[in-house]
């Protein structure tokens, strides 16, 4: 009787194994995702000659989410970025002042290669780029808003070195993005914006725009630095630079920013 509640046992044992084994047989997508959220605070120069022929100079903030996603092994990675601007500006007789805001979206595909035993990774692909904002001038009367609305596909890069400082696994992180071709909305020279939405008067509107009529360039260069198992301090310099001369207007808004944020690391499995 006894050898025969042991045999039980047993099979019990195995038979409460089986769904486990099963389960592991209907994992059908395994990802790792880097998850950074930065704040960053810096100097904002802009110029829009729609507004006012005035260099406007001043501070502001930046909030940057960064995601990367991709399978073990693979080569190819998705990445996700969120960034958000706000500055307060002034002339250089402090008589007037202008506000910008900005919201961009970028969503790309990339290539990794692994070399120097893993330590370098270089990554390169592209990316579409969508952002929305506004330029306001407190002291104009007549037109004093510029809406910025606009759409690039951008060839991207990235190259990140990993090294140990202190005991703690580091990494240097560059980035850069310059666009290829986009369309962006502008008004033409003397144009107001009655004439735009309210008489619907199109005048070359919505442009399209090349590296060489829009010649921006956006470019990372951080520091992590390794605070537990799925934690890392990120610490660096966002330099966004964006402009264009369309519709014989000229439009500038150079930010720099030094930015600190932490960064996750998330594994999600999906089952059949």
């Amino acid at each position: 009787m006894k050898n025969k509640h042991s045999i039980i046992t047993i099979f019990a044992l195995l038979f409460m194994a089986v769904p486990s084994a099963a389960q592991r047989d209907s994992i059908i997508d395994a990802r790792i995702s880097n998850v950074s959220q930065m704040i960053g605070f810096g100097t904002t120069d802009i110029l829009d000659t729609y507004l006012s022929q005035e260099h406007f100079k001043g501070a502001g903030v930046t909030f940057l989410s960064t995601t990367e996603r991709r399978k073990p092994g693979a080569a190819w990675s998705t990445l996700i970025e969120h960034q958000a601007n706000l500055s307060l500006t002034n002339d250089r007789n402090d008589k007037a002042n202008e506000i910008e805001g900005a919201y961009d979206f970028y969503w790309g595909k990339m290539h990794r290669w692994s070399l120097l035993d893993n330590k370098l990774q270089i990554q390169a692909g592209g990316m579409v780029n969508a952002g929305v904002g506004f330029i306001y001038n407190t002291v104009n009367g007549n037109n004093p808003a510029q809406a910025r609305l606009h759409l690039n596909i951008m060839p991207t890069g990235t190259a990140t070195y990993k090294f140990k400082m202190l005991g703690r696994n580091t990494a240097v992180r560059y980035e850069v993005q310059l666009p290829l071709i986009g369309l962006m909305f502008s008004p033409n020279y003397g144009q107001s914006y009655y004439e735009i939405f309210s008489r619907g008067n199109y005048d070359n509107n919505a442009v399209a725009t090349t590296f060489i009529s829009a010649p921006n360039i956006r470019q990372q260069l951080m520091l992590d630095v390794n605070l537990g198992k799925k934690l890392t301090m990120r610490v660096g310099y966002l330099g966004d630079y964006q402009q264009a001369k369309v519709n014989n207007l000229k439009q500038h808004v150079y930010s720099h920013r030094l930015m600190i944020g932490i960064t996750k690391t998330f594994r999600m499995i999906n089952y059949r």
